[in-house]
């Protein structure tokens, strides 16, 4: 993935299409509904076993292995006839891409929706790296976390009632582009907004994970996240407070990051949100972990710990603080 603060064209398109949402509408409070257990254990492994394939580059072995992978996984816990693969091809500098977004949905018997997402390819390249900055990246956090995460979820939407419909979308091609190169970036997802498998289809908001397993992880408030549902964004972190993750998710501001969730609001009116490790620095600029883009993006990174906080915070939101 390709993150800064100001991209003036797409900030500026944004600004006309969505504006500046002081206030989402959305009101959340304790329900006293039961919250299972998130084992990040369980989302360790699957992040393990995804980067036991390799990169998971379009068109390549890995590739094809982990989107078979995803799709036995969740038609394992959604059921047949609740998961869709999403198909479709893309020519990008002179080659065609063979890309699949994986849609599962929970709770089919809910009408009223959530959306969570994630990216399941890893980079192409590793530009960030020193020493080999050519050869694709295993993307343990940058993409691997994520789906680590959202397979957990699965299974736990599998054994536990939900009180509110949840549809997990995986998202290809999000990192294919070269460095500034946007317009080939956030392949799935603009894929996924331009092609809606279910017309209509509208959730009350989405959650993006991206980059949610790494070592001294830090999530501030994005900056997009804020302007599409900041209420959403204040209850995750107050959540996150309480449960005393504090120093993880941080009550500041965070950089405006280019990232899926910006093509979901743009194509769909979606509001999502972002939760994704960086730091702000003095001036302003988005600093990205120190492995971003190379590759010490590998199972050495990623933190148990991380992965625990967000799932425990991530499933209190669902299953206790929405009101039906």
């Amino acid at each position: 993935m390709y993150r800064s603060i100001f991209f003036a064209a797409l900030i500026f398109l944004l600004m006309l299409t969505a504006g500046c949402r002081s206030d989402d509408g959305f009101e959340f409070s304790e329900q006293g509904r039961f919250v299972p257990a998130f084992s990040s254990e369980r989302a360790f492994q699957y992040i393990e076993e995804q980067v036991n394939f390799g990169p998971r580059v379009p068109n390549s072995e890995a590739h094809r292995r982990a989107i078979q992978y995803f799709n036995d996984h969740f038609r394992e816990t959604a059921g047949n006839d609740a998961v869709y693969i999403q198909s479709f091809q893309q020519v990008v500098y002179g080659d065609t891409l063979n890309l699949y977004n994986l849609i599962a949905a929970f709770g089919t018997e809910h009408q009223d929706r959530i959306l969570l997402a994630a990216h399941w390819d890893s980079r192409p390249r590793a530009e960030e790296d020193p020493y080999d900055p050519d050869s694709p990246i295993l993307g343990a956090d940058d993409g691997g976390s994520g789906v680590g995460v959202l397979m957990e979820f699965a299974n736990i939407f599998a054994e536990h009632s939900l009180p509110i419909g949840v549809d997990i979308i995986l998202f290809d091609g999000e990192d294919y582009g070269e460095v500034s190169d946007m317009d080939h970036y956030f392949l799935g997802s603009r894929h996924w907004g331009n092609n809606p498998p279910v017309p209509g289809y509208n959730p009350r908001f989405g959650i993006l994970l991206d980059m949610v397993g790494g070592e001294n992880a830090l999530f501030p408030k994005e900056g997009f996240s804020m302007q599409f549902a900041p209420s959403l964004v204040d209850e995750i972190w107050s959540i996150a407070a309480e449960f005393g993750h504090g120093d993880l998710f941080v009550d500041q501001r965070g950089g405006r990051i280019a990232d899926d969730h910006i093509i979901v609001e743009e194509l769909t009116g979606i509001p999502m949100i972002n939760i994704i490790h960086h730091r702000v620095d003095a001036l302003g600029n988005v600093q990205f972990p120190p492995y971003w883009h190379t590759h010490n993006d590998n199972m050495d990174i990623i933190d148990k710990d991380v992965l625990q906080a967000v799932g425990d915070v991530v499933l209190e939101l669902i299953y206790n603080r929405i009101p039906l």
